[in-house]
């Protein structure tokens, strides 16, 4: 198979249909397929629970815009990191998951070794140029068996995937709309990031990256 290659500012992965990353981690290129469709279903949840800057339980806003979907919903403000079934913002249910989201859902853990995964959230983060994730480990779930299921869309990005330790080394992975990141089982609780955001235009989502991780939260 003849490899191509695809940069993003000075870097540059060869794109692997499927890339191992590490014990229960898996990089599925191009999984999503149709892009448009999913666009769609954020469009529609985020009409009902719009993108909002939460504020760490230290008071600093983050730089990642969020809405969610499911039965829960990853929430944070001064009283810390936790999931609720309702929107601070509205004191209403969040939006149901979509079933074109929980589908590509199941097929993308099955693909990784995961199959039954039932997410029951998904927590959707809008990055604009500038924008980062600081290296973190979710924990906020009760059960660390099932797996965390990574979809990008849009603007591409740098994903840091690195080891327990915060302090340990990191992989630096090139992440392009479609791309669908799953890691789960011995390196559920692994450290991971994203570098900020360089300035761009993606015909799908203008100037910014969706990202929408689905979770077993409760």
């Amino acid at each position: 198979m003849t490899l191509q290659r695809r940069p993003v500012g000075n870097l540059f992965d060869a794109i692997e249909p499927v890339v191992d990353l590490a014990p229960g981690a898996r990089l599925l290129r191009g999984f999503v397929g149709d892009e448009g469709v999913l666009s769609a279903a954020v469009d529609r949840i985020v009409a009902v629970a719009p993108f909002r800057h939460m504020l760490t339980p230290g008071g600093r806003r983050m730089s990642v815009a969020m809405s969610a979907c499911g039965a829960v919903g990853w929430v944070s403000d001064r009283r810390g990191y936790r999931y609720d079934p309702l929107d601070p913002d509205s004191g209403n249910a969040w939006p149901p998951m979509p079933d074109a989201l929980a589908e590509l859902t199941d097929r993308a853990a099955a693909r990784c070794g995961f199959a039954g995964f039932a997410p029951d959230t998904c927590l959707i983060n809008r990055y604009e140029p500038g924008a980062k994730l600081s290296l973190h480990v979710d924990r906020d779930e009760r059960d660390f068996s099932a797996p965390i299921v990574s979809v990008s869309l849009g603007l591409p990005a740098i994903f840091l995937f690195g080891g327990f330790q915060r302090a340990d080394p990191t992989e630096r992975i090139s992440l392009f709309s479609g791309d669908v990141v799953v890691w789960g089982g011995p390196s559920r609780l692994r450290y991971h990031g994203i570098l900020p955001l360089e300035d761009g235009e993606h015909p799908l989502t203008g100037r910014f990256r969706i990202n929408l991780t689905f979770r077993k939260a409760v």
